[in-house]
């Protein structure tokens, strides 16, 4: 069995944090089996050497190895991508294709941000862990593949499985061995030797002479949060390094490439939420349309009382609560003024000092009725005609970014697009 130290060299690891080092020796010794590991941590934390470790050290070493982004693939095609599909499985496919898990057979599969995947996607890999069996799109034919699984994923798993977003047995399945990387942060004494090391590469890839701190920049680079990691330390040093003349840099000059906020201060992180936020403008403004609409409804309810109904006191007294919320929300006035308001409104009193309901007359109300819900029901179709139109001409008619900023899968969009006509 190869050290840590060999291993770092031969992978082009650096560091000498005890996490980063234990992470390294739980790969080592997992290797050997077929079990399936969970990598975790922070985006740009350098997750994915985890999984070439464990390929390189098994006796799949031979065999495939295939790195999927799941996050990368439109929830459309991911099935395909994955498990493979026939020939006329859907629209575009003219011929029959292998997926990975029937491509890599005998060899390791490494599936990045796995939290990404879609719940029909993830019971299709969890039958795949559980006994080898998948079927492509479209067949019927259940077929077998020898892989191994690694995954990995920045996401809170047990944030995502409270959220139903992610299947808690897939999860087990996945984390037999879970293998956690240490955010830079935490790994004070790398800091500064990684940041060597990313000059030193650049140095020799740009020609130049390698760039240098003083000793207070070394102290604010230490000091920084550095929330990308090592992809933000890497993509800091590249910039020093292309864009210094003097190649000694101080704190001052490091300073301005940090973005603002940087600091390694304490911070208060709101984790939980409540169900009333939204996310976006859309879900903001769907929250009061609908709003809207419920009281319309309760206005509409309240009037078909009225017409029912000639006395006004029974009406109070049997929507006392409906009618304190139509009149109380957004007015100052006292609940025994807006009982006198109804009593203008009630229409069989002003009706009967001009004429008599006949049945006509009962089915033109109801008629009423029926025009308040189609416009109300024509309003949210302009809505959401007017969201979908400036999101396509906001993105140049890309639907896939259309489809990300209105929250709804491509497939859904491209439905709504050929529904309106646009």
């Amino acid at each position: 069995m190869e050290s840590i130290q060999a291993i770092k060299q031969r992978f082009g690891i650096i560091g000498n944090d005890p996490k980063l080092n234990r992470a390294i020796e739980k790969a080592i010794q997992v290797a050997p089996t077929d079990i399936s590991v969970l990598v975790t941590g922070e985006s740009g934390v350098g997750k994915e050497s985890i999984p070439k470790i464990i390929h390189q050290l098994s006796h799949r070493k031979h065999g495939k190895y295939i790195a999927v982004n799941c996050g990368a693939i439109p929830e459309g095609t991911i099935d395909s991508e994955l498990f493979g599909h026939e020939k006329g499985a859907f629209t575009g496919a003219t011929q029959t294709r292998n997926g990975y898990f029937e491509v890599a057979d005998g060899g390791t599969i490494f599936l990045d941000e796995v939290g990404e995947l879609p719940l029909t996607t993830q019971v299709r890999l969890l039958r795949v862990l559980e006994n080898g069996e998948f079927i492509k799109v479209g067949s019927s034919k259940v077929q077998k593949t020898n892989v191994r699984i690694v995954a990995a994923t920045n996401v809170n798993m047990f944030e995502a499985i409270k959220k139903e977003k992610f299947r808690e047995d897939l999860y087990y399945r996945l984390s037999t061995i879970d293998i956690n990387i240490p955010p830079l942060r935490d790994r004070k004494e790398d800091i500064h030797l990684l940041f060597r090391k990313f000059a030193s590469d650049f140095a020799l890839k740009y020609k130049m002479p390698t760039i240098k701190l003083t000793d207070d920049a070394v102290s604010i680079l230490l000091k920084h949060r550095w929330n990308g990691n090592i992809r933000q330390l890497r993509n800091i040093a590249e910039q020093i390094s292309v864009l210094e003349q003097n190649r000694t840099i101080n704190a001052a000059t490091l300073h301005s490439y940090l973005p603002s906020g940087g600091s390694n201060l304490p911070a208060v992180i709101n984790t939980s939420k409540s169900e009333s936020d939204f996310s976006s403008e859309r879900e903001i403004l769907y929250k009061v349309l609908f709003d809207m609409k419920g009281d319309l409804n309760d206005l509409k309810k309240l009037t078909m009382e009225l017409m029912k109904n000639g006395n006004t006191q029974d009406v109070q007294k049997n929507n006392e609560g409906l009618i304190q919320k139509i009149y109380n929300e957004d007015s100052t006035e006292s609940f025994e003024d807006s009982v006198e308001d109804l009593e203008v409104l009630s229409i069989p009193e002003q009706v009967s000092e001009t004429a008599t309901f006949s049945e006509d007359t009962t089915q033109d109300k109801y008629h009423f009725a029926e025009e308040i819900e189609e416009e109300e029901t024509l309003s949210l179709h302009d809505k959401e005609l007017e969201l979908i139109k400036k999101s396509l001409e906001r993105h140049q008619g890309k639907r896939k970014l259309a489809a990300a900023e209105l929250g709804i899968s491509e497939r859904t969009l491209y439905r709504k697009i050929k529904q309106y006509d646009l």
